[in-house]
Order: structure tokens, then sequence, then C-alpha cells
């Protein structure tokens, strides 16, 4: 039974109830830790993705100021936090009312039976907190050899390329591993012949990833896994991007599964609260606060409402929901379940930007169009798909990173940020091969500035597929 801090008795007895009602309906989660703290708090702690051990950066002071404004002008609210860890760990706003406690704490359990049973969380640690605390004290140690500046400067180049790694790289290691152990039965090997399904998948899957390669061989998505392995790092420069590798991989699983996740806990705290956990005077404030998170406007994705009207498509099917809840990510659970008869129930549309009213509107009302646009957003967790296919090229010495183009293009100020950010640390130029509005394009970098042009018609990385 989950431990409450700071609560009053009254809140802690709810904390109770609620939790065997979620495991009498069938969810299963372990020990869940609920924390009492102010909403500046809760913003300050989701800045540092829920952690408040980790180590400091701007790039986290930026996510704190954009939350505590949205927080102060009415613009977003924070009801909880719960982070992926053994204990789970939720924090509670003091400022929510009796009402909006209760929906987080059954909330909660939705997202700790997901993240305890999803198999792309399989591959996670468990004991998060403290390998984050961990990383706090090897930054600091840094700072203290090596003087704050110069550590910090080369933190935020690791940082900057934490968006360079391959999905399903966990998760492929982590089921061979358990193939090497004779574990072949039950819902491990139900799970293995998913993503084996998955990873096999459908032509038209623009995230279908290739064969599994050792860290820092070639070619390989693992870019910062790459970086670790063969660039030229001091001791503590090696370490640093050693832990924001380990930080990308543990939070590449909430990337995959944001719709999943957030629908499922959605479903979950609806059925909880109005099977007589509130009273008849709470109904009316839980309608208008569950109604008031799912609502989406025109040309904008609610991950709340378009996981929890997929779960509820899925159950009018017959499907099995905690089967579907185990081995699925967003993509391959949209790719499942969307069909004409949902994304007509849905209002599932394509829009944009009308030219002459600057209004949005529908653009695109075919069911088939909209769901692959749907598969771009969500596949190869939402990341445009980088490859690093070359380290010598044209003998240089120098790294051909290969965008492979599923529609949408890259925003290319930022892309030559990365790959300046890259060359820095190679110590070499590098080179980007994409597409732009259909054309092709070439970026490339010495570290100081960047360069576009339009590739030759031959050679190595020219194709963007």
């Amino acid at each position: 039974m989950g431990r409450a801090h700071e609560l009053s008795s009254g809140l802690r007895d709810e904390v109770r109830g609620i939790q065997e009602i979620a495991r009498a309906r069938g969810l299963d989660f372990g020990e869940i830790v609920f924390e009492m703290v102010d909403a500046r708090d809760v913003n300050a702690l989701a800045s540092y993705g829920g952690f408040p051990v980790r180590y400091p950066s701007w790039r986290f002071g930026m996510d704190y100021e954009r939350l505590d404004k949205g927080h102060k002008y009415g613009l977003s609210k924070i009801y909880e936090l719960v982070i992926n860890n053994d204990p789970a760990y939720a924090y509670l706003v003091r400022t929510n009312s009796d009402m909006e406690q209760k929906l987080v704490v059954a909330h909660v359990c939705g997202h700790a039976d997901f993240f305890k049973n999803n198999v792309w969380f399989q591959p996670t640690e468990r004991k998060m907190l403290d390998r984050m605390a961990d990383h706090a004290t090897r930054v600091r140690e840094a700072i203290d050899q090596h003087g704050q500046d110069t550590v910090e400067i080369f933190l935020d180049r690791a940082l900057a390329l934490d968006n360079l790694v391959d999905p399903f790289l966990p998760l492929r290691e982590h089921m061979q591993n358990r193939r090497g152990e004779g574990l072949r039965s039950g819902a491990v090997d139900r799970a293995r012949r998913s993503l084996d399904a998955l990873m096999q998948g459908s032509e038209r899957q623009p995230s279908a990833p290739v064969r599994p390669r050792e860290r820092g061989h070639l070619p390989t998505h693992d870019v910062l896994g790459f970086v670790l392995e063969r660039c030229e790092l001091e001791s503590w420069q090696r370490e640093i991007v050693r832990l924001v590798r380990d930080e990308a991989y543990y939070f590449l699983p909430q990337r995959m599964t944001k719709i999943m996740n957030e629908g499922w806990a959605s479903l979950w705290h609806s059925r909880i609260l109005t099977g007589g956990v509130l009273g008849p005077s709470e109904i009316v404030d839980f309608a208008d606060c569950h109604s008031g998170a799912t609502a989406a406007a025109p040309g904008q994705l609610n991950p709340y409402k378009l996981g929890i009207e997929l779960w509820r498509h899925a159950e009018e099917r017959g499907l099995d929901l905690f089967r579907l809840r185990r081995v699925h990510n967003d993509a391959s659970f949209l790719d499942e379940l969307a069909d004409e008869e949902f994304a007509e129930k849905s209002s599932l549309f394509v829009y944009g930007k009308n030219s002459r009213t600057g209004r949005t509107e529908v653009v695109e009302r075919d069911w088939k169009v909209v769901k692959e646009k749907l598969l771009q957003e969500f596949s190869w967790a939402g990341l445009p798909r980088i490859e690093l296919v070359e380290d010598d090229h044209e003998g240089r010495g120098e790294l051909v990173l290969q965008h492979h183009h599923d529609g949408r293009d890259l925003e290319l100020a930022a892309a030559g940020e990365t790959l300046k950010t890259l060359a820095q640390l190679w110590k070499k130029p590098v080179h980007l091969y994409t597409q732009e509005e259909g054309a092709p394009r070439h970026l490339s970098s010495n570290g100081k500035e960047v360069r576009l042009s339009e590739p030759p018609t031959s050679g190595a990385g020219r194709e963007s597929a």
C-alpha cells in the first residue's frame, strides 16, 4: 500500500480506498509514495522531469519559466506529477480541491499500472531517483575539479544531442537478454512476438527499425552512444555523456506511449471515481474537470482525449485492454485501432491554416490520410529519424548523418545547431543529408559555422529515404 507524506488523515484514507478499488478492478502496481507540494514547487519538479535531485541546467530553468508563466496567467495547470520509479513517486498539489485530489490519486494508479506492465518500460531503470542523485553528484564533482563554466558548457553540448537516440534499442537489447536467459514463455514471449511483428511491420510504417548493432558501430541511430564510445573525450566528459544518454533512454518510453499512457490513466480515473468514490455533490465538478482535460481545439492534438477515445473504441470492439496496454506503443496502438469508424466518431481530420482568412480549417477528411499523418507524428517517438552512416567520409574522418524523411521537414536552423555541437565533440566536420519541401539539402558544420547547400547527385547519403 502506498505511503502518504504530509497528507491529512482523511486524504490518506481516500488514497487507501482508491488503491484498493483500482486493484480490485484489475490494475497491477507497486508502492506509490504521495507527496504534497505547492503549485510553484510542482512546476519546478516538472521542469526537472519529476526528479528534485537532478543536476541543474539552464534548459530546465527555461522549462520552469514556461510552466510558471502558464500557471500564473491561467494558461495551464499541473494537477499531478508521477515518476516511473520503484516505489513510484507522485506529487499532489496543495491547492487542489478534495475532488481533484481523488481524481489525481486514481489517475496516478493508472500511470503506475502502465509503468509496471507496458513492455516498452521494462528496460527502464526502476531506481531512477537514486540514479539521478548519483548523476547530480558526478556533475558536482566535475565542477569542483574543472570549474563550473567548463562543465556547464560541456553538459549543455551533451544535452543538445539527447534526441539522437534509437527508441527501439533498449527493448531490443532487453528482449535479447531475456532470450539468452531462456525465458521464452508467458508474457515475455508474447511481448517478444508482438515486438518482432511490429519491427518487421508493414512497408508504410516509416519507423521500422534496422537490425541491432553494437554501440559505436555503423550504421546506427544511437548517435549519442557513438559519441560516448568513439569521441576523444576526457574521463569526466565521457561520464557526463554517459549519464545524459542514460537519462535520454529512461525518458524515451514516456515519449513513445504518451497517448496510451494518458488515455489509460484517464479511463481508469473516470471509472474508479464514478464507481462510488465521489459524493453526489462532487459529480458535476468532476465532469467539468474531466471534460476540460479531454477537450481539444480544432487543429490541436490532446493526448488525454485521443488516448481515452482509443481505449473506449478498443473496448467497443471487444479487445483485451490489458493485453493492448502490455504490448503497444502509441504508433502501433494507433495503427491497430484507428479505422474509418473511429475517425468519423472522433472527428479526426487534417487541419491547416487558410491563407486567405488566417483561420484553421479542415483540409483533409479521408481517414486513411489522417491516420498516415498521425502515424508520422508518433513514429520514432515523435523524433526525426537520424542515422549515422559514415565516420570517415572521403577518407577525412568526417561524419555523415542521414535523415530518413517521412514527410516532415526538419527545422534546418535547429538541425544546424545540433550538427555544430556534434562537430565540436567529434573535432572534425559533420554532414547531414535531408529534404526541404521535396528538394535535397546538405548541411555541414566544422563546429564553428553551418553551411546549407544542395548535395551532389551521387555519393554517400545522397538519398533521403
